[in-house]
């Protein structure tokens, strides 16, 4: 038997649901403006689940998504917030990792707006520099193309902290990033910057069994954190869109979770957990399905 780390679920689906707010662009991160204390009340959930790591409400707070709405000057503040939320829930729970999130910049599922790594790894790195100190691991979570993966690495080595990179990979075939790059080639990356940890994060979870295959020849603890979303829609590809524009599944019950998440652990993957729409639910049951089947969880 193995032993596994298991991640908490999504949050910015949790955060709709529960806010009552419609979703903006920035409902994740707005949510910690207009409702102090519901991010570490979810975290809080994950960890009473059973989660042993806390993923930083961080994933959207870029330069460029701030300024569109004039909150570009909150950007330190909007990061120290959303530590202090996730380091209150480790608190209150008495253990637990924390996970710094760092997100694609631009937008998400968009390998077209990779920026170079020259101008994207200074960024990552103002942002690693700050979450850092604070936290166990700096997760660069749902990158689209391998440059894309590169320039949050580069940046995230600035924090000091051990990295995992999390791809989001073809919904359709799950070999192949958004990009169509193979995933195999993180290898290079994996040659070239200090990476702990390999995942597939933020695609369909019927995709990630191939997405594992790639990356279990990599040489690193590997693993997989899926969405609950029927596909990603081209509305949601344009500038600026909110979750509106993305569908949740009704099939994807607790018990179907983790069923998939099962057969990852049976892949060999260590590092399992949940993405959009996946929540408490879903990581309390894989949590008792785990220690049924005997393993650990670390």
């Amino acid at each position: 038997m193995a032993d596994i780390t298991l991640l908490d679920g999504g949050m910015g689906q949790e955060l709709v649901a529960r806010s009552g707010d419609d979703p903006t662009p920035l409902w994740a991160t707005r949510v910690m403006i207009d409702h102090p204390g519901l991010v570490r009340d979810i975290h809080q959930d994950y960890f009473a689940a059973g989660a042993t790591v806390a993923t930083t409400n961080t994933y959207a707070i870029h330069h460029d998504r701030l300024e569109r709405f004039d909150l570009d000057p909150l950007f330190h503040a909007l990061h120290l917030r959303a530590l202090v939320e996730a380091h209150e829930a480790r608190a209150h729970h008495g253990s637990g990792r924390i996970a710094a999130s760092m997100g694609p910049l631009i937008g998400t599922y968009r390998p077209e707006v990779t920026q170079p790594v020259a101008i994207a790894a200074p960024k990552y790195a103002e942002i690693a520099r700050i979450l850092g100190p604070h936290v166990d691991v700096i997760l660069c979570e749902t990158l689209a193309s391998v440059e894309m993966c590169e320039g949050a690495v580069k940046g995230a080595v600035e924090g000091g902290k051990p990295i995992w990179l999390a791809v989001t990979v073809d919904d359709h075939d799950g070999s192949k990033l958004r990009s169509g790059e193979p995933v195999t080639d993180l290898a290079r990356l994996i040659a070239a910057y200090p990476i702990a940890a390999v995942l597939a994060n933020c695609s369909v979870p019927e995709a990630m069994a191939d997405a594992l295959a790639g990356l279990k020849t990599l040489g690193l603890p590997f693993g997989a954190y899926a969405n609950g979303f029927t596909h990603i829609s081209g509305n949601f590809l344009k500038d600026a869109p909110t979750v509106k524009e993305l569908t949740h599944r009704h099939d994807l019950t607790p018990e179907k979770y983790a069923d998939f998440a099962m057969a990852w652990v049976g892949m060999g993957a260590t590092i399992i957990g949940g993405c959009c729409e996946v929540g408490p639910a879903h990581i309390a049951l894989l949590a008792e399905r785990l220690r049924s089947a005997g393993h650990q969880i670390v």
